[in-house]
């Protein structure tokens, strides 16, 4: 299989989530689609990809046999689905994982069990690692564990549809040392700070709320 883009990822990403978090809303609209991709939750990097965009994705990912408009009697908007069960002919464990790599980046074995049990519950993390085993051994390799990098603990898995990237030998921004604590006459401007960023949060959180119900109406 040819690889795909970062944006082909994303889009395929999206549409393997919703279909096994929301299948009552699968397959999805182009709007909805757009606002999968888009999520500030669960994805990184963050996208801002438009209806335009998302279309050509999903027009490039057609010929490659992997998504696609699906005819739905009850529905007067086009509908687009995956067709990676089709090609891959995975099980839901293989699935999960490969969608969450997809959709956040490198994780570990423990952020991939916590991330992807929405999708698949895992008994522990000998099951995360024999699942991923088995993606690293398909042909092509559709995963990667990479190098333990400096300051941590853990190694990394990462999914190779769009092929390898030098950032995955980066140390992570929670290794980097931390900043040093704000001399004791800052703490209430430091902690004023603190307050704002909390604040800041919430309104986003808030917004990423209905954000998600707008993907529904």
């Amino acid at each position: 299989m040819d690889l795909l883009t970062d944006r082909e990822v994303r889009v395929l990403g999206a549409l393997i989530e919703k279909e096994i978090t929301t299948p009552d809303y699968y397959p999805l609209s182009l709007n909805a689609l757009v606002n999968a991709c888009n999520q500030k939750s669960n994805r990184f990097p963050v996208m801002a990809l438009d209806e335009a965009g998302v279309h050509e994705v999903l027009d490039a990912l057609n010929k490659k046999g992997l998504a696609g408009p699906t005819s739905t009697a009850d529905s007067r908007v086009t509908k687009y689905s995956h067709r990676a069960q089709e090609v891959f002919n995975f099980g839901r464990r293989e699935t999960a994982l490969l969608c969450e790599l997809m959709l956040r980046g490198p994780q570990t074995l423990g952020e991939l069990r916590q991330h992807a049990e929405r999708m698949h519950r895992y008994d522990d993390l000998a099951a995360v690692e024999l699942t991923l085993q088995r993606l690293m051994e398909w042909q092509p390799p559709l995963v990667k564990k990479l190098p333990r990098v400096p300051g941590t603990k853990e190694p990394r898995y990462a999914q190779l549809l769009a092929g390898e990237k030098a950032e995955w030998t980066a140390p992570p921004a929670d290794a980097l040392p931390a900043a040093p604590a704000p001399a004791s006459d800052d703490r209430i401007p430091h902690l004023e700070g603190q307050i704002t960023d909390l604040q800041r949060q919430i309104a986003e959180l808030h917004r990423q709320f209905e954000e998600f119900k707008r993907q529904f109406e």
